[in-house]
């Protein structure tokens, strides 16, 4: 389902009232109500043309200014594709309403696992977050900045894997009262409640407000009115999450304090930013080498010979795009012939690669294997068990493909080195 609209403030007390019994959107079939809010309605349609079903959400639209401005912010939402955001097919108008066409998730909210009796584990939480941050990130590069990022806009399919919806559309139709101010109260930045642009900055405050709410089971800001929430928001800290449940790491609560820090020049900058200090929380690194402090985990990387030529941006964008995994001595790591596009680089430990029952090469720290099968998409050609306990840095086809372009030729670049050095050790 897609998002409803929960606790918004629409500027029309009942703007859905004349949406009963239609039969047809556009040029889609409309087959049942999913959802419905004040300022909107959802329903499960299919598209004649491909057989496809879509969810088309419609709002109201008061003003001619408005549906210029529709127009504009869905031709930007359109354009985003990411594998974290719910894709936009089409939109267009519907008598007084406008609607939105979108891929239609069958699964769960956010929502649902933000009470105290249906909160998810820690890591679970933690990864879909950084998944969440990852999609932000990539709209922000767009110059698309969401402005209503909220549990019941943040979907999960069976695999819980999140896709933000309602790019577009909640810039447009949702408000608080007579104030023109864009968004839903328990989960605004300060800086929209003083009708200041929002920015990429007042996404992140918005996400931290979800992440609060999946972690204590309460809402990070909360209050009798809309006007109760505003005050608190612009004047007062949430409890600590320390305070709230005992198993939270201290890690996670400075994370959640500063992406909710009232001065956006104290908050995350980048979501990648977050995205990278929930990874070392999620990590929770034992080894001296790599405690968990954000600059000793940069510090420790660039020291290794496959990262010398790498900034300290760089990295910190390759991790928070990346995994980093404890491997116990023994596991086989890769297997002969299987097909996969993952490639890995020893962070700490060693490794064997094995051809059949014979052993070719024994890689350390700092080296990398699986690039062949990334750069060929050949089938693997050997077996790799760890020799000792390994932590490994892992990365994906898809991964590396979305980073940015001198990264990605870093990597190539090195993967040649790799390659040269192992046929001199051959010959």
């Amino acid at each position: 389902m897609v998002g409803t609209t929960d606790d918004t403030i629409a500027r029309d007390p009942a703007p859905v009232q004349d949406l009963k019994d239609i039969d047809t959107v556009g040029r889609y079939e409309i087959s049942r109500q999913l959802g419905k809010g004040g300022s909107g309605v959802v329903y499960l349609g299919v598209d004649p043309h491909i057989k496809r079903n879509v969810a088309i959400k419609m709002s109201k639209l008061t003003a001619d200014r408005e549906r210029e401005h529709f127009f504009v912010e869905a031709q930007s939402a359109g354009r985003l594709n990411h594998p974290n955001i719910v894709s936009i097919y089409d939109a267009g108008l519907y008598k007084e309403y406008c609607y939105i066409a979108m891929e239609y998730i069958e699964g769960e909210t956010l929502a649902k696992y933000c009470s105290k009796e249906s909160l998810l584990p820690l890591n679970t939480v933690i990864e879909i977050i950084i998944n969440v941050c990852n999609a932000l990130d990539y709209a922000h590069k767009q110059k698309v900045i969401h402005r209503d990022i909220k549990p019941t806009n943040i979907l999960l399919d069976s695999s819980l894997s999140p896709k933000i919806a309602d790019f577009s559309i909640a810039q447009i139709t949702e408000t608080t009262v007579e104030m023109g101010i864009f968004g839903t109260p328990s989960y605004m930045s300060p800086e929209q409640l003083k009708d200041s642009q929002a920015s990429n900055i007042s996404d992140i405050f918005s996400l931290g407000c979800v992440l609060y709410e999946m972690l204590a089971g309460v809402k990070a800001f909360s209050g009798d009115n809309p006007f109760s929430i505003m005050y608190k928001i612009s004047n007062e800290n949430p409890l600590s999450l320390l305070s709230i449940r005992r198993d939270i790491p201290k890690i996670l609560d400075e994370i959640t304090q500063k992406a909710l820090a009232k001065n956006p020049s104290e908050r995350y900058q980048t979501c990648l930013d977050l995205a990278y200090d929930l990874r070392v929380a999620l990590r929770g690194f034992t080894e001296t080498a790599i405690n968990g402090k954000v600059k000793d985990v940069i510090d420790f990387m660039l020291h290794l010979p496959f990262f010398k030529n790498f900034s300290k941006e760089q990295i910190k964008e390759l991790i928070a795009t990346s995994k980093i995994a404890k491997v116990r001595k023994g596991k086989i790591i890769v297997t002969e012939g299987e097909i996969d596009d993952t490639f890995y680089i020893i962070l700490s430990g060693k490794v064997t690669i094995k051809k059949g029952d014979k052993t070719i090469s024994v890689l350390g720290h700092g080296e990398c294997f699986g690039e062949m099968a990334y750069i060929c998409g050949q089938a693997r050609a050997a077996t790799v068990i760890a020799e000792t306990d390994c932590i490994l840095l892992i990365i994906s086809a898809p991964l590396l493909d979305r980073s940015s372009e001198s990264i990605q030729l870093l990597f190539f670049k090195n993967f040649a080195i790799t390659l040269v050095n192992r046929l001199s050790q051959t010959s």
